[in-house]
């Protein structure tokens, strides 16, 4: 009896502090939107966490910007903003992460159901931005990262080295390389050096 009692009070301290890393809606939202540049920053569509930790739309947007806030169940901090005709690729690699899918399966599918007209991609160059930073570099208290990193990405499919004169594989810090070049997935990488 005294196991089971011991089972119960450690499963609901764990569900306690899953629900407790889910911050409030307003920080969720402040702090997904710091990706964007400001001037698409209010407003954005903002995806985000209810207390149940499933993604939901926490506030409906106008400028074709869509914002992704911190997953809680991840370390560290990471937000991301791309524009609305990228959101069909992202949602559909999230729905193959909750089924369990690794990486290499993600893409294989995304893949074939692109070709398949299944899926459909941007057809003209769709901006993604990727801001990161550490948990103590964070208020969660006000949605302020005080030091982070920047991440650009061009998503376009079938681009190549040719056709954009970018080398395929990184450099120098700082320059832009085309990832994934020729495929549905190609993108223009770009990291700011330190």
């Amino acid at each position: 009896m005294k196991k089971l009692m011991t089972l119960f009070v450690l499963a609901v301290a764990v569900t306690a502090f899953a629900q407790n890393k889910i911050l409030p809606k307003d920080i969720q939202i402040k702090t997904a939107v710091l990706a964007a540049p400001e001037m698409y920053r209010e407003d954005a569509t903002v995806l985000g966490y209810n207390q149940e930790g499933k993604l939901i739309t926490l506030r409906e947007g106008n400028n074709g910007m869509v914002c992704l806030a911190d997953d809680p169940n991840k370390a560290g901090i990471s937000v991301a903003c791309y524009g609305a005709e990228l959101e069909p690729f992202m949602a559909r690699g999230r729905e193959l992460v909750a089924e369990g899918k690794s990486n290499e399966e993600k893409r294989e599918v995304r893949k074939n159901e692109i070709e398949a007209g299944m899926l459909k991609m941007p057809e003209e160059p769709a901006m993604v931005y990727v801001l990161a930073g550490e948990e103590n570099d964070y208020s969660a208290e006000t949605g302020e990262l005080l030091k982070s990193k920047i991440r650009y990405v061009i998503y376009k499919p079938y681009m190549t080295g040719e056709s954009t004169g970018l080398p395929t594989k990184p450099q120098v810090p700082g320059m832009p390389w085309l990832m994934d070049a020729g495929t549905h997935r190609s993108h223009i990488m770009i990291t700011p050096a330190n």
